[in-house]
């Protein structure tokens, strides 16, 4: 025996000595040792930038001895340009790489495969970091990572700022070697994604509808979803047997969504709405679903994006479409101020298969302003036992919630508990911390630069002044025009979050020689206040635009911002416009607060580039309050989303306390409306006065639109129609005044 340990001894150290460590500094170097690694072998990225490198990383290690790739120094090396990494083999280990300044040539960025045949097992990636590495071409689909083969790891990696179409990470099951793969996801950072404005936009996709009857086996854990708002599915789980557990999602508008598969369970996450709009928790669908010991609390979510969803089936679904809700057990949950419970969602004529054999028991549902269910079918195969509210629950449901006063108290882990109550989450339960996650080398971002948080610059009246302050400029400064008239004679680009004002209000004047004033490109957005801003300069053509997006191309959303302001005389020709969307672009906020609009020949918003159909649309957020609107020949915003896709909110448009005269009566305008309104899902007209005005045309599609308007005083009827169900239009009309 003795003779056979020190054999064994000195076979391992013969081992170790024969791994090799090779440092390389250039693809042509990687190249000439990348087919001879072995079990033990390490490969060194030196540290710089690398630029289009295409990574291929092969070999067959050991559970001892693995192969590994890494950089010289974490973090210090740079994929940029067209690069990506490859994995295939038996027990490799590929980890601190940075990806930015750039997008993959191929449809993912990190892959656990060569190939279709070739993949990765036994496999790990961790500490990577993927940046706004994102194709320009919005629309232009691609993955981030894309696991394949089985038993791989990926963690402790950093994924943020996703910008075009494609699920940021990917778990594949479309071969048999990459089902029940039992991959472990863990302490993973997924950073802001910003809203896609279409379907394609989740964070983290398991499986897919053709195999989602096949179970997966991922761990999905103490992972940090921070304001992942690409789309309604933040995670989308299209296959079974799948734990999600110990996860944390911070301020996401979205739902982890059991789209597809059975037999998942999801227990000990945490949801923290903290009141923004569309932040939603879970959504059931499916048979033999586990949803136990998740804490949900600030949830604004309705409908298919609630705090907590149990959806209708298709009776003998398709394998794409919605199956029925069999089994489901919902257990020792905390919902804590989410706004709606939903049961039964999406009933309709093909959706008509209710919940059944499934259970909710020992919950805590606590809501300061209101009961948060609603009930859209039959819901009597759901049964409810030992759950606690402080309010009163529907005559339906009474028999299984106990209506009850509770206090809440700050347990030590910063979870809400109701006093004296043993209900809801355990008190054992600790949310992952955002530091927790990702490399700990690399800095977590702030959200979007704010406007006025930056320096204060005082411009002076010269040639090309305005011009050079936004060029010279950093994020978030404020321009201050001094009093004078600042005539432009370039189009000043927008690519910082920058605030125009007036030193004092309506005492600084800009006129333009150009076509357009200011245009919005990546990276952008823009505020002006106080500011007086005449056409009186602008070419004598058609289609001026006096602030436009690029015009196709843009890949990062953007924020528009006008107050107290006047824009006047835009009518050396007609068509003259204020502002316009290019093709593709995407505001995550357009807003006109407080000022005097006059002599406009064109239209105000041109938000309407995407009639494809395909759910696509150019804005989430269009806001209009408190501002005057005389002599435009166009419509006031033309607001499109076409198609029947149901994987996202917007567009929103609110309008409230405006005056609008002779608006919308110029025959170049096709929509023959002041207002044209298509797809919009939430609207929200209130207190405004139209004198002389085309009507008001709101035209519903998909979903189930939110329309409201109320107290205004119109010149004539609006008109509301239904596109895509028979039967009256459903907006709320209420105490508005027709005034010929």
């Amino acid at each position: 025996m003795k003779n056979l340990a020190l054999t064994l001894i000195s076979l391992l150290v013969t081992t170790e000595l024969c791994a090799k460590e090779y440092l390389v500094d250039s693809p042509k170097a990687y190249a000439e040792i990348a087919s001879s690694l072995e079990a033990g072998d390490t490969v060194k990225l030196a540290n710089g930038t690398w630029q289009d490198f295409e990574i291929l990383f092969t070999g067959q290690g050991t559970k001892d001895q693995p192969i590994t790739l890494m950089a010289e120094t974490k973090g210090e090396v740079i994929l940029s340009g067209q690069s990506n990494l490859r994995l295939a083999g038996q027990y490799l280990h590929a980890s601190g790489l940075v990806f930015k300044q750039g997008y993959t040539p191929s449809n993912e960025v990190i892959a656990f495969r060569r190939n279709k045949t070739d993949l990765a097992y036994h496999s790990r990636i961790s500490e990577m970091v993927i940046e706004d590495y994102s194709n320009p071409d919005k629309q232009e689909s691609d993955y981030w990572v894309g696991m394949y083969g089985q038993y791989n790891r990926f963690d402790h990696n950093y994924l943020a700022g996703k910008t075009n179409k494609g699920v940021t990470m990917a778990v594949r099951l479309n071969s048999e070697n990459s089902q029940q793969n039992h991959h472990q996801i863990d302490h993973n950072y997924f950073g802001p994604r910003q809203i896609l404005g279409s379907n394609g936009g989740e964070t983290l996709r398991i499986g897919t509808s053709h195999y989602s009857l096949t179970d997966s086996f991922t761990l999905v854990e103490n992972n940090y979803f921070d304001q992942c708002n690409g789309e309604v599915e933040i995670i989308s789980v299209k296959s079974g047997k799948n734990v999600l557990k110990n996860n944390v999602f911070f301020e996401s508008r979205g739902t982890l969504t059991l789209r597809h598969g059975n037999g998942n369970i999801i227990e000990n996450n945490a949801f923290f709405g903290n009141g923004v709009d569309h932040t939603g928790g879970i959504r059931v669908i499916n048979k033999d679903q586990i949803v136990r010991n998740n804490y949900l609390q600030g949830l604004t979510g309705y409908r298919f994006g609630s705090g907590f969803t149990i959806m209708n089936g298709v009776p003998n679904s398709p394998i794409n479409r919605y199956h029925q809700v069999e089994n489901a057990q919902i257990s020792n949950n905390s919902f804590i101020n989410v706004d709606h419970i939903q049961l039964a969602a999406g009933s309709d004529a093909e959706r008509s298969a209710v919940p059944i054999s499934s259970s909710l028991t020992n919950n805590l549902i606590v809501n300061e302003s209101k009961q948060p269910f609603s009930l859209f079918d039959d819901v009597s195969g759901v049964k409810f036992a030992d759950n606690v509210s402080n309010q009163v629950a529907p005559p339906e449901l009474e028999y299984g919630i106990t209506q009850q006063a509770i206090e809440l108290e700050q347990g030590d882990n910063g979870l809400l508990y109701p006093k004296g109550l043993n209900i809801g989450v355990d008190k054992k339960l600790t949310p992952i911390k955002k530091s927790q996650t990702g490399p700990s080398w690399y800095p977590k971002p702030a959200t979007a630069t704010a406007f006025d948080s930056g320096k204060k610059v005082a411009v002076n009246v010269a040639e090309d002044a305005l011009f050079n302050a936004v060029k010279n400029a950093e994020d978030g400064d404020v321009l201050l025009l001094q009093d004078g008239r600042f005539d432009e004679r370039k189009i000043i680009t927008i690519d910082k979050t920058i605030t125009i004002q007036a030193q004092t209000r309506g005492n600084a004047q800009i006129t333009f020689e150009r076509g357009t004033l200011f245009e919005i490109v990546d990276g952008g957005s823009l505020k002006i206040d106080g500011v007086v801003i005449d056409g009186v300069n602008s070419p004598d053509s058609s289609g001026n635009v006096m602030i436009r997006s690029k015009k196709w191309g843009m890949t990062q959303n953007y924020r528009l911002l006008v107050q107290n302001s006047v824009i006047q005389n835009l009518d050396v020709n007609h068509s003259f416009h204020f502002f316009e969307s290019g093709k593709g672009a995407f505001a995550d906020q357009i807003s006109l607060l407080g000022n005097r609009f006059v002599n406009v020949t064109g239209d105000v918003l041109r938000l309407d580039k995407e009639h494809e159909d395909l759910g696509i649309y150019n804005a989430e957020y269009v806001t209009l309050n408190d501002n005057e609107f005389n002599q435009v020949q166009g419509a006031l915003v033309k607001l499109y989303r076409g198609g029947t896709d149901e994987s996202t909110f917007g567009p929103h448009f609110v309008m409230n306390n405006n005056t609008v005269k002779d608006l919308g009566l110029g025959k170049r305008n096709k929509a023959a409306a002041s207002i044209f309104l298509h797809g919009v899902q939430v609207t929200n007209i209130d207190g405004n006065t139209l004198q002389d005005s085309a009507p008001i045309v709101i035209e519903h599609t998909v979903g189930e639109p939110i329309s409201s308007l109320s107290n205004n005083e119109l010149n004539q009827q609006p008109s509301i129609v239904e596109l895509r169900v028979a039967g009256e239009h459903t907006a709320l009309l209420d105490n508005n005044k027709i005034v010929q």
